[in-house]
């Protein structure tokens, strides 16, 4: 009678866990699917509210241009350039900038914000002039870097790695602070070396807080060379954005700013498929949900 009953129920305990998965997986297709429909109705509401708006004159067209205008300014930039060149060249020139000064910023905040985090006293020592710095304004050091090495590609990478730098010093130097003391002692213990320490233990537990930094420093990588560009260039969107100002063209400002939301997209896209795998060892967390 037993027999019976286990062989009979396993069959059922067998179909419902198929069952809850594709339930799961309904509902997380459910909820993409009505954040998709919400992106897209906003995206309406707002881009057909400025076309009506202007279209009826309760906006002025002339200082905040008009989506129609501003799709046939970008098809104009690809298809004719700009008074400088190709437009092509420009994008290039400012993501080449972002680029080198991000990977420059990343390196050197991670290196810094790890070697003091571990050392008290170089936090002590260095900890006043990091501030120091980093409370001078960017526009400040942007002219400095320009007076200094001329209006070529150096001062925008400068620029840009300096801003992408503190945003990722200072979660790497939180996230090394915030590694459990007992797991350290744990490692001492068993005769881990310093290297080992920092290899297997230290860098594993910040990295989610310098990925996090990740997410929002290419944003200003970005912004770096656009600030660069507009203090002096030859090429770039920067420059793209000041000629476009200076011939009080607000369609070309703005197709400008459609091509550099893409392109931080686009990044921030391949950021996160490089955090689901660098991270992919941890245990998600009950607070985590799914990227907007």
């Amino acid at each position: 009678m037993s027999t019976t009953s286990t062989v009979s129920a396993a069959p059922v305990k067998g179909g419902a866990q198929p069952s809850a998965a594709a339930a799961a997986k309904r509902k997380v297709r459910k909820q993409a699917a009505l954040q998709w429909a919400g992106r897209i109705i906003l995206a309406a509401i707002v881009i057909g509210g400025w076309q009506a708006f202007t279209t009826w004159g309760i906006v002025d067209k002339f200082f905040f241009g008009q989506p129609t205008g501003i799709a046939k300014r970008l098809v104009e930039l690809f298809q004719k350039g700009t008074e400088n060149g190709s437009y092509y060249a420009d994008i290039w020139t400012t993501v080449q900038e972002a680029l080198i000064g991000f990977v420059l910023g990343t390196v050197s905040g991670v290196v810094f914000g790890i070697a003091l985090g571990q050392s008290r006293y170089l936090s002590g020592v260095l900890g006043p002039y990091i501030k120091v710095v980093n409370a001078i304004p960017r526009i400040v050091l942007g002219s400095i870097f320009m007076i200094a090495f001329g209006i070529g590609t150096l001062p925008k990478v400068l620029l840009a790695a300096v801003l992408v730098f503190f945003i990722v010093f200072f979660n790497a130097f939180q996230g090394v602070r915030e590694v459990d003391p007992n797991i350290l002692a744990n490692a001492k213990v068993l005769g881990a070396s310093e290297l080992q320490i920092i290899r297997h233990v230290t860098v594993p537990s910040a990295l989610t807080w310098i990925i996090a930094s990740l997410h929002s420093a290419f944003g200003f990588a970005i912004v770096g060379a656009l600030v660069g560009e507009v203090l002096g260039a030859q090429k770039g969107l920067g420059l793209v954005i000041k000629t476009a100002q200076d011939n009080f063209d607000p369609n070309g400002v703005f197709a400008t700013m459609v091509v550099i939301a893409v392109i931080v997209l686009g990044a921030e896209w391949l950021i996160g498929k490089l955090e689901h795998r660098l991270l992919a060892w941890r245990p998600p967390a009950p607070s985590e949900v799914s990227s907007l």
